[in-house]
């Protein structure tokens, strides 16, 4: 079976003393991880859900699995569905959801418009929840066995990305701000901020990263998004000097490093936003979405991009 084309299992795997990665397989489009922090007989914290009910539900299901007790909290490391349309499953009444404010106000505004791009998956009745607390550029947990510090990057994925590291453990849950073995995404956020961020993350020295899909991994993804980072500059860089235009500059690459990383059709939005940045656009600034996104359907032989919510 070609890779990509059938869905793969969820699974639960303790990372740290009571810190527990949630990766559900293949990791690609709309097939994120979540990341169940116990907290001794205090309910747990939940970083990000998922995308569609039935995929809330199993996820749900790992966190009672785990505990009694429902989620005290539930931290969302950036506004896109399918790593908060799980909000109101899998926390309860009582829980306090927290994110970014800004990501907060772009949650809002995106409301279900994800569900759009495939219309053919099964997404069930999502009920959009909002954080209840925001902060801005850093917030502290203090927890009864460890604490959670909540950083915001500055530009990377997004404008409004949260980072949530376990400084005692040295685990990092980095959102979709690092992928392992997936093409990064930058259109609605930044390459030079991605590129400091990547280096913040270095600086904390994390031994295990979650990222926002793909599998559990250490600090080597820290060098293997960098290069791909460079090396989209420099693809950029050779589109502006021939003249062309991002979805035409990824036709003629051909061949290339990361053609095997899952999506590659992100390359269009990420020569976007690189080429943006080059013309001396802010980093950040918002750009079409859905008109790119068709162009990546267009790179992606007329067919939209596999999703297996």
């Amino acid at each position: 079976m070609p890779h990509g084309t059938t869905p793969g299992r969820a699974r639960t795997q303790e990372i740290a003393d009571g810190v527990h990665a949630y990766t559900q397989e293949s990791g690609g489009w709309c097939v994120n991880n979540a990341g169940i922090l116990l907290d001794g007989r205090r309910g747990p914290v939940v970083v990000d859900t998922a995308a569609t009910q039935a995929r809330a539900r199993r996820l749900r299901a790992a966190v009672r699995a785990l505990t009694a007790a429902p989620p005290r909290l539930l931290v969302n490391t950036h506004f896109h569905g399918d790593h908060t349309f799980g909000n109101a499953l899998v926390g309860g009444r009582d829980t306090v959801v927290v994110g970014h404010g800004r990501a907060r106000t772009e949650m809002a505004s995106a409301g279900l418009g994800l569900t759009g791009l495939w219309p053919d998956v099964d997404w069930g009745a999502i009920e959009l929840r909002l954080p209840d607390v925001t902060y801005d550029g850093r917030m502290e947990l203090h927890l009864d066995r460890r604490t959670v510090q909540l950083l915001h990057p500055g530009p990377a994925h997004t404008t409004t990305d949260t980072l949530v590291w376990l400084p005692e453990e040295k685990v990092l849950f980095a959102g979709d701000v690092l992928m392992s073995g997936c093409t990064p995404f930058l259109l609605m956020g930044s390459l030079s901020g991605s590129v400091r961020a990547v280096e913040r993350i270095r600086a904390l020295g994390p031994r295990t990263i979650v990222g926002g899909h793909g599998p559990v991994c250490g600090p080597e993804v820290l060098d293997e998004t960098a290069e791909y980072l460079r090396w989209l500059r420099r693809t950029a860089e050779g589109a502006l000097e021939a003249g062309l235009e991002p979805l035409e500059a990824a036709r003629q690459l051909g061949a290339h490093p990361y053609q095997e990383w899952l999506d590659p059709e992100r390359l269009v939005g990420n020569l976007h936003r690189a080429c943006a940045e080059l013309r001396g656009g802010p980093e950040g600034e918002p750009l079409d979405a859905l008109k790119i996104f068709g162009e990546m359907v267009d790179f992606n032989g007329g067919r939209t991009p596999t999703c297996l919510a």
